[in-house]
């Protein structure tokens, strides 16, 4: 049996593409929709953002720093049907903010209670914490799906996995939902909806292939009967 093989490392240039970058999009999707800088809410947004992602970082770097080579590209293998639906989920994903920030910022054309607002940032910070928790306990999670032959690929049970089959699924759930609701806006909840149901449906298929090309999924599958909601799917 052949010894597994990790995901090469990003390239000096490439990470400091992703340190520098990101942030300036991320501020960018923020402000140029509301027209200004100095938009409190929007800084709200980001510092908790950053902080979220930063705290999840710090905590990955630690427990399993290998995560970062198989989330920092597309690897080869990944299935033709996901990257057509990551085509459309993720531009709805990023939607969301701008959608948002111009309805709140600018617009004004939803009315949002503060509580909602709250909540919004409560589940959001949710969400980051347990796809921290699954990508701690997951040396496998890859931003495509495919059966990582060469890295030796096993069945996670530990963590989040005791409770559902796609913990990380149920927290981009959460999140897709949390963020219109944390920039106090309906509107970008049309977007969230798009990228949710592409997500339950990535999650059929993805379940369908990891029983059908994964050693030992199936049976776990049997242990663990819910993909997404104990209880209901």
């Amino acid at each position: 049996m052949n010894a597994a093989v990790d995901p090469k490392p990003m390239s000096r240039a490439t990470a400091i593409l992703y340190a520098v970058g990101l942030p300036l999009v991320l501020v960018a999707l923020v402000f140029v929709p509301v027209g200004r800088i100095a938009w409190g809410p929007g800084w709200i947004f980001v510092a908790v953002l950053v902080a979220a992602f930063g705290l999840s970082a710090l905590l990955l770097a630690r427990v399993n720093p290998m995560i970062y080579r198989a989330r920092s590209r597309f690897q080869p293998g990944t299935k033709t049907w996901d990257l057509v639906l990551l085509a459309v989920m993720l531009p709805a994903l990023v939607l969301e903010i701008p959608i948002a920030t111009l309805d709140a910022g600018r617009m004004g054309w939803s009315d949002v209670p503060l509580w909602v607002v709250v909540v919004g940032y409560l589940l959001f910070v949710g969400s980051v914490a347990v796809t921290t928790w699954a990508q701690a306990v997951n040396p496998f999670f890859e931003p495509g799906v495919r059966i990582q032959q060469e890295r030796a690929q096993r069945v996670i049970t530990s963590g989040p996995y005791r409770f559902v089959r796609h913990p990380g699924y149920v927290a981009a759930i959460a999140m897709f939902i949390a963020i219109p609701l944390a920039l106090a806006s309906w509107w970008a909840l049309l977007p969230a909806a798009l990228a949710i149901v592409l997500l339950v449906l990535r999650t059929r298929l993805e379940d369908r292939l990891l029983q059908t090309e994964l050693s030992g999924y199936a049976d776990y599958a049997g242990r663990t009967r819910y993909r997404l909601v104990p209880g209901i799917w």
